[in-house]
């Protein structure tokens, strides 16, 4: 099998002169990609059957709730949404093939949140973190063809597909880890379940 780089199709060349190309409709897109896209949306900010996404997990949650850990060695909210930011970031850098090291955060997989003190800005900001990579990995996606799914991006183990589905899988995995951490500190009276 060749291995080659996904490059997304240049968008600069509808600003020449040339006839702007309208964006691919549903009918012109593989179903194969249509389903990842499906099931990347629900995982992560549409309503579907399994319940709480992602997004509706982390909702209306403060610095401080975020912070909070079952104990001290657990991961609370706040390293989840960073840490599922990242991951975000791996696959698109692995479709784009991309080098490592471009993450804002230093570090990876996971990270010490809060980082210092605990502030509803820092909250804020990796909130906006997740969000901004969700966005990127959709776009990198809207650029795919179907015979990019059956690729291995260099410097990957897997096809480009698996790291679709494994990115739908991890935001869905997360959203019930922070939906049970939620329910561990309910008895506080501050989460809402």
């Amino acid at each position: 099998m060749t291995i080659r780089p996904i490059r997304p199709k240049s968008r600069s060349s509808r600003l020449d002169n040339s006839v702007a190309t309208e964006p691919p409709t549903e009918a012109s897109v593989s179903p194969e990609l249509i389903t990842l896209n499906k099931m990347i949306d629900q995982a992560f900010d549409h309503k579907s059957w399994h319940g709480t996404n992602l997004k509706g997990s982390i909702k209306g949650i403060t610095a401080r709730e975020a912070a909070w850990r079952p104990n001290r060695e657990g991961h609370n909210i706040w390293e989840i949404v960073v840490h599922s930011a990242y991951w975000k970031y791996a696959v698109v850098r692995r479709l784009l093939s991309e080098k490592r090291g471009s993450f804002p955060i230093k570090g990876s997989n996971w990270f010490v949140r809060p980082s210092a003190g605990m502030s509803e800005a820092e909250w804020k900001t990796d909130l906006r973190l997740l969000l901004d990579l969700h966005a990127k990995l959709k776009r990198v996606i809207s650029e795919l063809t179907s015979k990019d799914l059956a690729m291995i991006a260099p410097g990957s183990k897997v096809r480009n597909v698996d790291l679709l589905t494994g990115i739908a899988a991890h935001d869905l995995y997360h959203a019930g880890q922070i939906q049970l951490l939620k329910r561990l500190h309910s008895s506080s009276g501050k989460l809402p379940v």
